[in-house]
C-alpha cells in the first residue's frame, strides 16, 4: 500500500529536520552566538521542498534513504545560507523569512554574513565525508553539481543577474536565463543529487530526468512571482508585494497573472509528460511537483 502523499513528506521533513540537528553545531559549542545563528535559519521553517525532490527522486532510483538524506540536507544548507545573504540591506533589505525576523534583524550582519558562509561550507563537508554512492567518481561529480549550482554559474549568479536587472524590462528568455540559475539550478542539484544515490538508471534517463528538473525549477519561480503578488505577508511568512515595491522583474510584470499561471501549469504539463515515461516509481515526483504549483505559501 502506497503511503499517502502528506505522510510521506512528512516523514521525509522530519528525516531532514532530524539530520540537520544532529548535524550544525551546538549552542554550547564556541562560537556560540554564531552556532546559534546557524540553528536558527535553518531548524523549525521552510516546506522542504528541495530536500522532498531529492527523496523523491531517489526513490525512483532505489537508493539508499540513508544517502538521500545526507543529499537533501546539503542541498537545504546551501539554500539556507541564500535566504540568509539574500535577505541582508546589502542585497533585497528583508526584516521577515519563515515568519520570524530574517537572520541579520535577529542577529547582527556580520553574525549574518558569517552564517551564510558557515552553512555553505557545512553542506559541502556533509558531501564529502560519507560514500553517498558506489563510484567514488560519481560523488565527486555531485560535490561538483552542487558547487556549479551554487556558483556564478549557477545561483549566485542568477541573483548578480536579478540586482544588475532592477528596474529594467526584461524580455521572457532573459527573465528564464535569470530564474534557471537563481532558483532552477539548486532545484535541478537537488533531483540530480538524489538520482546518483544509486546508479540504476542509464545516461538517457539522466537526460530525462534533468530537463523534468529544469521545467520544475522554472515552475517553481513563476508560483513563487505569483504567491509575492496574490498573497499576504502573514500566509508567506515573508514580505509580500516585495518584487513590486522593488521595481524587480517577475513573470507576473511581464506577462500577467493570468498569462503566469498558464506558464506554470504548462510547465507542470511538460514536466508530467516527462515522468510518464517513468511509470509508477516517479510517483512521489509527481507529487511533489504538483504541490509545487499548487502552493499557497
Amino acid at each position: 500500500m502506497t503511503v499517502d502523499f502528506h505522510s510521506w513528506a512528512s516523514h521525509c521533513q522530519t528525516l531532514i529536520e532530524n539530520f540537520l540537528d544532529s548535524r550544525l553545531p551546538g549552542t554550547d559549542c564556541v562560537p556560540r552566538r554564531l552556532h546559534q545563528a546557524m540553528r536558527y535559519s535553518v531548524l523549525g521553517g521552510g516546506k522542504r521542498v528541495r530536500p522532498l525532490l531529492a527523496f523523491a527522486a531517489g526513490e525512483l532510483s532505489q537508493a539508499d534513504v540513508d544517502r538521500v538524506i545526507v543529499v537533501g540536507a546539503a542541498v537545504e544548507l546551501i539554500h539556507a545560507y541564500s535566504l540568509v545573504h539574500d535577505d541582508m540591506p546589502c542585497m533585497d533589505d528583508d526584516v521577515l523569512r519563515r515568519g520570524k525576523p530574517t537572520c541579520h534583524i535577529e542577529f547582527d550582519e556580520a553574525t549574518a554574513l558569517l552564517t551564510g558562509d558557515s552553512l555553505q561550507t557545512l553542506a559541502f563537508e556533509l558531501l564529502s565525508e560519507k560514500n553517498l554512492t558506489d563510484d567514488t567518481k560519481t560523488q565527486l561529480g555531485m560535490i561538483k553539481q552542487l558547487a556549479r549550482a551554487s556558483g556564478s554559474k549557477g545561483m549566485a549568479g542568477g541573483q548578480a543577474f536579478d540586482l544588475d536587472n532592477v528596474g529594467k524590462t526584461l524580455t521572457l528568455p532573459e527573465l528564464e536565463f535569470m530564474h534557471i540559475h537563481k532558483t532552477g539550478a539548486l532545484i535541478r542539484a537537488a533531483v540530480m543529487l538524489g538520482v546518483h544515490c544509486s546508479n540504476s538508471l542509464n545516461d538517457t534517463q539522466l537526460e530525462k530526468l534533468d530537463h523534468f528538473a529544469k521545467c520544475i525549477g522554472l515552475a517553481f519561480q513563476v508560483v513563487d512571482d505569483l504567491l509575492d503578488a496574490e498573497a499576504t505577508t502573514a500566509t508567506l511568512g515573508k514580505t509580500a508585494g516585495k518584487d513590486a515595491e522593488n521595481n524587480k522583474p517577475t513573470y507576473v510584470s511581464i506577462m500577467g497573472i493570468r498569462e503566469a499561471r498558464a506558464l506554470a501549469e504548462k510547465l507542470q504539463h511538460d514536466a508530467d509528460r516527462i515522468l510518464n515515461e517513468f511509470g509508477d516509481g516517479a510517483i512521489r515526483l509527481r507529487q511533489v511537483t504538483d504541490f509545487i504549483i499548487k502552493r499557497k505559501f
